[in-house]
């Protein structure tokens, strides 16, 4: 459930708005980054992804069928802790399981476990042992998969293309860069997908053109805004880059 207007015990300061952006922010919450809906404080340049906004108390996962995630603000203890669906490091807001110590970013924990723009299924798995179209590996973090079992995506592997591109974002210019010089950063897909070979011309156009949607649905979900407006505006500055 959203609202126009909330109260956040992270910035009592202010009240939050609702309110969405074409333009990629860091969120203040889990510290990672996000796109399109979100709640802000205008005064202080304060955002947070609406699942770090109205977090639930405690969450149960299908992968994690013996897990009960309890919310916190910090990661807890003084071990440094990774979230187990992207691998990357938990630094801000997670969800933790006590007894078995497993951790999800707000957004990881919430990511849909199935996308569907009309033109690509992907379905969320824990793991796949078909190769990631951007690593060429197999296993490792959670995954995306269509339905026609030809393209697979590591969320890993999209978080990493994020952080990547976007480093600048994050420790450079700051939430004062211009538009333009975001759209420099976003990923270009011609960089990102590894492309079958022995294949001819069509096919591989039609390959990556199908690979590149998948692409786009599983960004949107990672940035924790899965719907087709924002796929459409990151394949819109992706052909950019």
């Amino acid at each position: 459930m959203k609202y126009n207007e909330i109260s956040h015990f992270s910035h009592p300061q202010h009240q939050l708005n609702f309110d969405f952006t074409e333009v990629p922010f860091k969120c203040d919450g889990c510290k990672e980054v996000g796109i399109g809906s979100h709640y802000r404080c205008s005064y202080c340049d304060f955002d947070l992804h609406v699942h770090c906004a109205i977090p639930s108390l405690s969450i149960y996962h299908p992968f994690y069928t013996k897990c009960s995630f309890q919310f916190f603000s910090r990661p807890p203890g003084d071990t440094p802790r990774y979230c187990n669906a992207c691998e990357k490091d938990i630094t801000g807001f997670v969800y933790h399981c006590k007894s078995c110590g497993f951790d999800l970013h707000p957004c990881c924990a919430k990511l849909p476990m199935v996308l569907d723009d009309g033109e690509v299924k992907l379905h969320l798995y824990r793991k796949v042992r078909a190769a990631c179209h951007r690593c060429g590996r197999k296993g490792r973090s959670w995954s995306y998969r269509s339905g026609c079992k030809q393209y697979n995506l590591h969320v890993a592997c999209v978080r990493e293309m994020l952080v990547e591109n976007w480093h600048e974002l994050y420790f450079g210019n700051g939430k004062g860069s211009s538009t333009r010089n975001l759209e420099r950063r976003l990923p270009s897909l011609k960089n990102t997908l590894q492309t079958p070979h022995k294949r001819s011309r069509g096919k591989v156009k039609k390959c990556c053109e199908m690979a590149g949607l998948a692409l786009q649905s599983v960004i949107s979900a990672v940035l924790g805004d899965p719907t087709v407006l924002i796929a459409g505006v990151i394949g819109t500055l992706m052909s950019r880059a």
